[in-house]
């Protein structure tokens, strides 16, 4: 207001001596302007001396300002410094020590604000105050930041879900043999799906006891509003990365690198996988969901913070799990691991929603999109493997007959790793969906067969699910393989016996699983006429000529045109003969199904025993006991000690 004045008093003065230099003029008019110039000349002397005075005051005001500023300062400085001599916690001296302290500190605050406020020189007395406080305040700061931290892991809850019940490696390890040798029984046992129930993965739990979540609060609102944003987040973050690091450890997934899972024997990679798949619906659901949550407990009032911390905490982790799944997914494509990529695809993939929640906006775009990616490598994964299981056991080559004429290694195993992958009936139908008819037709050798199987349902093949088209053209593949197998006996019967054997084994285990709803009911009728086609091509090869020893023709009794005696009794020790052969070769050979053994027996004892029992009769007046070697009952029941799987002989001697 004074300079206002000044300035137009200034302005006033000018104008008169302006116009005292006219010449014309009045000597009356110049004495008014004399008159003017004294009175303005008056009164700003006067308005100078009160700007002189008036700012005095304010220096002296000033000067009292920074003393009571001092006299604060060196207050919160000694009761600062005096819990730096002390080496307890504050927060662990109870709340109203704690209370105290944060007093102090925003008092701290405010002084340091007020001072910054003045626009102090730096090279003034006043600038070495400001320099008190802020150090006085950094002290502060980082003694807060000490007890946030200590808050933190000090009143971390323990916490293990009761499902999180983890075997050691060596323990976890499972004989789950090469698809190269296609296992042995066993197979049944080992092709069984991991599962974990949905409700067991979700569980939020507090991370910190929730009496303290308001204290560490107040730690962040003091430090966030001191300008000391950064160095709470950092702490916050780098407490909550060790703290997640524990729960991978409590899950027991190691730190590996893409080239340490490369490197992996099976048994080992497939124990590791297993844990994956459970640790990767623990970790998400209740360690990631927890931390999500504490971390919107803390840095609520400031939601992108709260977004940064969780994600900066996290993403650590998190890609530690993602990792050990693309170095999975870009491993060679070992058919054996199709099953444990099964379950880290449908697992990943039902995570997927809950990674996206949990990690939104700009700041979570990289894990989302990460996520995604293995996502889709794991996807490849699985067809590019399943196209590789076709593969081997297309592949699939014996230099020997299989002993014994049973179910092969190679049928169970392919059997019960279809039934095993019905589980994953609708993944498949995502995964092997074929983009165009050329990958269609490398998927399928033989279109014709899936295409009468299709005929026999009574349903189109456009009808057919993708899952369902490669099942299909893996249990051609698999025939063929057999069919192969087949020509190594050189025996046709037992090569009929090992295809009848294969076949009805295959056709059970579609008849007794979801198989049945894939493969269609058309696809079992096929196979019960195959093996049924191979049960009496058996017959035929193994007792045609046998039986042929049992007709009359060209014998006749001497001198009356009768049938020959000798002839008779030939034939007869040549009958019994084949039997006994057939017998020692036959009690090895292995019907494993006891039903399809009890049909085979019963089929060949009506065709043998009728043929044997009608040919003695019609010729009994011309034979004695010595003749007969066997009755009917005899070779009945030598007949059930066929397909037992252990060879025998038979003594007996003729009746006398």
């Amino acid at each position: 207001m004074l300079e206002r004045e000044e300035d137009l008093i200034a302005a006033a003065q000018h104008i008169v001596r302006a116009v005292e230099t006219r010449k014309n003029l009045s000597s009356n008019a110049r004495k008014i302007l004399s008159d003017l110039g004294t009175q303005l000349s008056s009164i700003s002397k006067v308005s100078k001396t009160n700007r002189v005075e008036e700012g005095i005051g304010k220096i002296e005001e000033r000067q009292e300002g920074i003393g009571e500023i001092e006299e604060r300062l060196s207050i919160v400085q000694d009761k600062v410094m005096n819990w730096e001599i002390d080496e307890s916690m504050i927060w662990d001296c109870g709340s109203e020590e704690a209370d105290e302290y944060v007093k102090v500190v925003d008092e701290a605050r405010r002084l340091t604000q007020t001072l910054e406020s003045l626009c102090l020189s730096k090279d003034s007395e006043e600038s070495e105050l400001l320099r008190r406080a802020h150090d006085v305040l950094q002290t502060a700061m980082v003694r807060l930041e000490e007890e946030f931290r200590h808050m933190l892991v000090h009143n971390r809850q323990s916490f293990e879900p009761e499902h999180v019940s983890f075997r050691s490696s060596e323990d976890d390890v499972v004989d789950e043999r090469s698809i190269v040798s296609f296992g042995d029984d066993s197979v049944d046992e080992v092709l069984q799906r991991d599962s974990i129930s949905r409700s067991s993965e979700e569980f939020i739990m507090d991370w910190v006891h929730p009496s303290i979540i308001p204290e560490l609060k107040c730690i962040v609102n003091l430090m966030f509003d001191s300008s000391y944003d950064q160095e709470c987040t950092h702490a916050f973050i780098s407490v909550q990365k060790d703290a997640l690091d524990d729960c991978l450890f409590i899950l027991e997934v190691e730190k590996l690198s893409i080239e340490d899972v490369l490197k992996m024997e099976w048994s080992t990679l497939n124990s590791k996988m297993r844990r994956w798949i459970r640790a990767m619906k623990i970790f998400v659901r209740v360690y990631l969901a927890s931390e999500k949550r504490l971390s919107d407990q803390i840095f609520g009032d400031r939601d992108s913070f709260s977004s940064s911390c969780f994600v900066e905490a996290s993403r650590v982790s998190v890609l530690q799990l993602l990792n050990f799944a693309e170095a999975v997914a870009i491993g060679p494509r070992q058919p054996e691991k199709l099953l444990r990529i099964l379950d880290m695809y449908e697992v990943l993939a039902d995570l997927s929603p809950d990674i996206d929640a949990l990690y939104t906006g700009e700041i979570g775009s990289h894990v989302r999109t990460e996520c995604q990616d293995v996502l889709k490598r794991l996807g490849y994964c699985v067809k590019a493997t399943f196209v590789e299981f076709e593969s081997a056991v297309a592949s699939n080559i014996s230099t020997n007959a299989f002993a014994g004429g049973g179910i092969h290694h190679l049928t169970r195993y392919v059997m019960n790793y279809l039934r095993t992958l019905t589980d994953y009936s609708e993944t498949l139908d995502l995964l092997l969906k074929d983009d165009n008819k050329e990958d269609e037709a490398s998927f399928s050798p033989d279109l014709n067969q899936v295409s009468e199987d299709d005929s026999a349902s009574g349903r189109s093949s456009r009808c057919v699910s993708p899952a369902a088209l490669h099942f299909r053209s893996l249990t051609s593949i698999l025939e063929c393989n057999l069919e192969g197998k087949s020509k190594l006996y050189k025996d046709d019967a037992l090569r009929h016996l090992f295809l009848m054997n294969n076949i009805h084994y295959m056709a059970e285990k579609v008849k007794v699983s979801e198989l049945r709803t894939i493969l269609g009911d058309g696809w079992i009728r096929k196979r019960n006429w195959k093996f049924q086609q191979h049960a009496m091509n058996y017959e035929r090869a193994t007792w045609s000529s046998v039986l042929s020893l049992l007709r009359d023709e060209g014998i006749h009794y001497p001198g009356s045109n009768s049938v020959s005696r000798t002839l008779l009794k030939d034939r007869l020790h040549s009958f019994y003969v084949a039997f006994e052969d057939i017998y020692k070769s036959q009690t090895g050979w292995l019907i494993p199904d006891s039903q399809l053994r009890e049909d085979l027996r019963i089929s060949t004892s009506l065709k043998v025993i009728q043929a044997y029992r009608s040919f003695v009769g019609r010729h009994i007046n011309h034979l004695n006991d010595k003749n007969i070697k066997y009755n009917a009952d005899d070779l009945e029941n030598f007949l059930l000690d066929l397909f037992e799987g252990s060879p025998s002989s038979l003594h007996h001697s003729h009746r006398k």
